[in-house]
């Protein structure tokens, strides 16, 4: 149920008991359970109640907690798959391959500054991307956190956070990324192949 949350969608109880493959009572006890431990938020619509992800942090905790219960390698994925490991929002940000290339091509041109507990944009960061024409106000940029995450598929790390959440947000604005109607993939739009090849980026 967690895992069918973390696209920030907001989902009744008998939707996430289909997707468990469990009754709705068994649902309901484990929905009270994870909004009384915080990690779930719930909206009372009239009669009905809607249940998402708490916050980024719970996202992060949850794709994390899925990538060390892998215990062998994921398999080659092929057809609808291809295009959710390929690239997908995890909570609000870019994650998959593309997310990891899109994380190292940064830290490549020294656009990162990785702190600790956090990173933010370079001044040469915020430069790229106004270069590239995904953002026109480095200002508001610079002051933006992220941090990294471990991908789920690639077992490398993405950008989340604020950042995370502002770039990826762009990339779908400007039509290089187009959301995959009920997936969290991301499909390559029309202005996807040469923005990404101005970065550095080149799809397979």
């Amino acid at each position: 149920m967690l895992l069918a949350l973390i696209d920030d969608r907001a989902r009744p109880a008998g939707e996430l008991a289909r997707i468990a493959q469990v009754t709705a009572a068994t649902a309901s006890a484990h929905l009270r359970q994870l909004c009384a431990a915080g990690l779930l938020a719930v909206h009372a619509q009239g009669r009905h109640r809607y249940y998402r992800l708490a916050g980024e942090d719970v996202a992060h905790l949850v794709e994390t907690l899925a990538l060390a219960g892998e215990r062998r390698a994921a398999p080659v994925p092929t057809g609808r798959d291809a295009a959710f490991v390929q690239a997908r929002t995890c909570y609000q940000h870019l994650a998959g391959r593309l997310g990891v290339a899109l994380f190292e091509r940064l830290r490549a041109l020294d656009g990162l500054e990785l702190a600790s507990d956090s990173i933010r944009l370079s001044e040469r960061g915020a430069a790229v991307l106004q270069r590239v024409g995904l953002e026109d106000d480095d200002a508001g940029l610079l002051r933006l956190q992220g941090r990294t995450c471990v991908d789920w598929t690639e077992r490398r790390l993405h950008l989340s956070g604020p950042l995370g959440t502002r770039i990826a947000a762009r990339l779908i604005e400007y039509d290089w990324l187009r959301p995959q109607r009920g997936s969290r993939a991301l499909n390559i739009g029309p202005n996807g192949r040469d923005g990404l090849r101005s970065l550095g980026i080149e799809l397979d």
